[in-house]
Order: structure tokens, then C-alpha cells, then sequence
């Protein structure tokens, strides 16, 4: 397909099996994607707590990665106290921004954040001693001038990852945000009711500063959804609510930052009032633009777009899957409903990522709202070519004045509910896209 129809996306690589979905272990499915500040270095978490990193292949022209290492998160867990099983689930993955030759990065399940340092280390063997020359044995030395020291020789170079901290025991609920401040020594982590801010050095100790927990558990009317420090000023953070609200909180203000600073929130219309409003106006994201200055929220159907100096409405409201109002019911006894897709900038704040389901994802200029449909499909790497339509008047001699292609058919189509895309992340620098599509990472490249 042409090129331009896709905004000039391209399909770059695919990592994972290539099977059918119906073969699928649970334990693959990918749960967390994120580029590191540099955009050299790409980290994946799965459903079975592995987390797994790429590289940038440096041999190569254009924006390409290889494996770096794998390892072992965490694993299942059970809470005795409270009779509970605990998952492995990577929820979140964040990278500190690199300070040496090492890379540290947090990673998070329902209830145990960890603090790993991953490095190159230099494997060793022992070349000579008094007992071997090499692969040679030697005879015990007789005399002590005879005595040797052993001598160590490099052997090979492997990547080794270690837990630096463990930061445990400080959510009563499951943890569904971490976010590094922009200082690079504390983080937030947010659950359904708390937030707490952590020292990255001091693990058994953290501050909660922000608890919605009413003191009737019957009286509970919202919970918190997700939670994103600022990307320049320290002393700001934002979290978003079950209420279609987001709240900006300082915390110069109070230790405890129930107080918000600033709410966005914006009226629903009453007559699109139905049983569901509830459920689909919940955010299930929130990001801070790279400049600090505008919000992105996605709930079930939209994405908004929020000066950060504007409380009253939002600067754009953007239609994600509306095709999908008159599906509620069936979304609802599928539990669909209740699936919580991410957003993102792009590296220069121009454009925003989201996705939707049978693998679609969309993404849209800021300013002019035009959009590029994608889908995350395996044909993708066995073509390496892509596409689907811009919208508005470019594309001209067919039906509404847009050619039919991948928008029109995510209207039309049946879509297939068990693939979707969740999770993706934009690099910092250039344009390409990480998208998990179930147990597969895609990477898309635009010009």
C-alpha cells in the first residue's frame, strides 16, 4: 500500500511468537512497554513477571532493536493474612534515566515494586594456578618457590540484572502506577484508594500523600485509575479518578495533598446519560505532554486533550471507537468494558497514540486531528508493508470522500474483542511506536 495512505507509517519488526492466538500461554501476554530516555533501550513486562529488554541495533540505518537480556521479575505470591493470591503481572515498568554504565529501572505487580540494576559484568575463569596450566594438570608443587599465584583470565561478557531495593508492604490495594519524579530520587506509586511517595534509596519507608479511603468503605464513590508526576517541575503530580475527573496536586501545598491544586473535569451531556456512563468515563490513563503543558486522558471511547491552565473544558475531544456505543451491552457481559487503554505523546508532543480492538491503534495530529489507522496484525511481518487511510478531504473519489481502508473497515468489520491493544510507547526522539499486541511486540517506523 501506498505509503502516504498510512502517514507514511512503516512496519519495522515483530518480536514473539508468531502462532495463532489460540495457542497462547497466559504467562506470555505482554502487559507493560516502555523506552527508556534515550529511546536506545525498550523494556517489555509480561503476564508471567518477566521483564525483557531490547537494544538498538546500531548496525543497522534505520530504528531497529535487538534482544539485550531477559530475567525473572517477580513471582506468584500468597498473602496467608489475607488468603489472597498474589500475580507475577508486570503493571508498570519505568526506567531512572541512566547516571552511568548501568541501567536502572522500577517494575511493579499488584503489591511489590523492585528497583533493578542491570549492568555488563566480565565473567572470569582461572587460567593458571598450581594445579593446572590452562587445560594442562600440573603436579602438586614440591617446593614453596615453586607456589604460584592463580591467574584469572576474561573470559566473556554477560548482562547481569540485580534487585537493588524492594520496595514492599505499603498498598492495601492493587498498584497500578509508578511514576519517577523528574529529580531522579523519588517516584509515586498509586493503587485504587492511596498514593504514596517513595525515596528510590529507602525502601522501608514511604509518605502517603494522597487517600481518597473513606472511613465507611460503603460510602466509596470513585477510586484513582492512574497517577503521573510532571516531566520538569518536581513538586507536581496528577492523578485521575473513576469519575471522569483528573486532579492536579502540589506538594509544596500540605504533606497530605487531598486538596487538589486544580480539577479538570467536564459535564456530561444528560441526554447521552445511560446505565454504562459510569463505566466508560472512567480515565483509565493520563500523561503529562513531554513539554509539561497539556494532558492527555483516554477513557473507554475518547481521548481528551487538557491545557493544563484551563480547567473548565477540554481543548479536544478525539472519538477513539464511538462505532462501539451501540455494542455496551455485549462489551459489558464480556467484561470488555472494563479494559483500560494506555496513551501517549509522541516524542515532540505533535501527536497522540492510543489503541483499540482486533489490533487497531490510532494515532492523531494534535492540531488538525487528522489520523493514521494501524493494525498490529501478523501479515504485518510476513508483507514488512502497511497502511491505512488519513482522514478529512485528502483521499477523494469514494464513498463520505475517503477511500475504503483500515478506518473504515474498524467501522464495519467484526471485531474481534480478545485482541487489543492495551499497551504501547512512543520513543523520545523519533518516530516510532512500540505497541504490544498480546504476546507480540510491534514496531512501526514513520519518515
Amino acid at each position: 500500500m501506498d505509503p502516504d495512505a498510512s502517514g507514511g507509517w512503516r512496519f519495522a519488526q515483530c518480536f514473539g511468537d508468531k502462532g495463532d492466538v489460540e495457542d497462547i500461554t497466559e504467562a506470555d501476554i505482554i502487559s507493560a512497554v516502555e523506552f527508556d530516555s534515550t529511546g536506545n533501550y525498550l523494556a517489555t513486562g509480561d503476564k508471567g513477571g518477566r521483564v525483557v529488554l531490547f537494544e538498538r541495533n546500531d548496525m543497522k540505518k534505520s530504528c531497529e532493536y535487538k534482544f539485550y537480556t531477559e530475567f525473572q521479575s517477580h513471582e506468584p505470591e500468597f498473602d496467608y493474612l489475607k488468603s489472597l493470591e498474589i500475580e507475577e503481572k508486570i503493571n508498570k515498568i519505568r526506567w531512572c534515566k541512566r547516571q552511568n554504565s548501568a541501567h536502572f529501572l522500577l517494575s511493579t505487580n499488584d503489591k511489590t515494586i523492585k528497583l533493578w540494576k542491570v549492568f555488563e559484568k566480565s565473567l572470569r575463569v582461572v587460567s593458571e594456578s598450581n594445579m593446572s596450566d590452562g587445560q594442562r594438570a600440573l603436579p602438586p608443587p614440591a617446593l614453596r618457590q615453586h607456589l604460584r599465584l592463580p591467574r584469572m583470565q576474561h573470559q566473556d561478557n554477560i548482562i547481569a540484572a540485580v534487585p537493588r531495593k524492594v520496595y514492599s508492604n505499603a498498598h492495601a490495594y492493587h498498584i497500578h502506577s509508578i511514576t519517577v519524579n523528574s529529580d531522579q530520587e523519588t517516584y509515586i506509586s498509586a493503587d485504587d484508594l492511596r498514593i504514596n511517595l517513595w525515596n528510590l534509596n529507602i525502601s522501608d519507608q514511604s509518605f502517603n500523600i494522597v487517600d481518597i479511603k473513606p472511613a465507611n468503605m460503603e460510602e466509596l464513590t470513585e477510586v484513582i485509575t492512574a497517577a503521573e508526576f510532571h516531566p520538569t517541575q518536581c513538586n507536581v503530580f496528577m492523578y485521575s479518578s473513576s469519575k471522569s475527573n483528573i486532579k492536579l496536586a502540589d506538594m509544596r501545598d500540605s504533606a497530605l495533598c487531598d486538596r487538589h491544586a486544580k480539577l479538570y473535569e467536564e459535564e456530561e451531556d444528560p441526554t447521552n446519560r445511560s446505565f454504562f456512563s459510569e463505566i466508560i468515563s472512567s480515565i483509565s490513563d493520563v500523561k503529562f505532554s513531554r513539554d509539561g503543558r497539556y494532558i492527555l486522558a483516554r477513557d473507554y471511547l475518547s481521548l481528551r486533550i487538557w491545557d493544563v491552565n484551563m480547567e473548565s473544558r477540554p481543548l479536544k475531544t478525539i472519538q477513539i471507537h464511538d462505532h462501539l456505543r451501540g455494542k455496551l451491552c455485549d462489551l459489558y457481559e464480556n467484561d470488555c468494558i472494563f479494559d483500560k487503554f494506555e496513551c501517549t505523546w509522541s516524542g515532540d508532543d505533535k501527536n497522540v497514540l492510543t489503541g483499540s480492538y482486533h489490533n487497531y491503534l490510532r494515532i492523531f495530529d494534535v492540531e488538525t486531528l487528522n489520523d493514521v489507522v494501524l493494525q498490529a496484525d501478523k501479515s504485518a511481518f510476513k508483507a514488512k508493508k502497511m497502511g491505512g487511510p488519513l482522514t478529512g478531504n485528502k483521499q477523494l473519489g469514494a464513498k463520505n470522500g475517503i477511500k475504503p481502508g483500515l478506518k473504515d473497515a474498524m467501522q464495519l468489520e467484526p471485531l474481534d474483542f480478545n485482541k487489543k491493544i492495551l499497551h504501547a510507547s512512543w520513543h523520545p526522539r523519533e518516530n516510532t511506536i512500540a505497541i504490544a499486541a498480546t504476546n507480540n511486540l510491534f514496531l512501526y517506523s514513520a519518515a
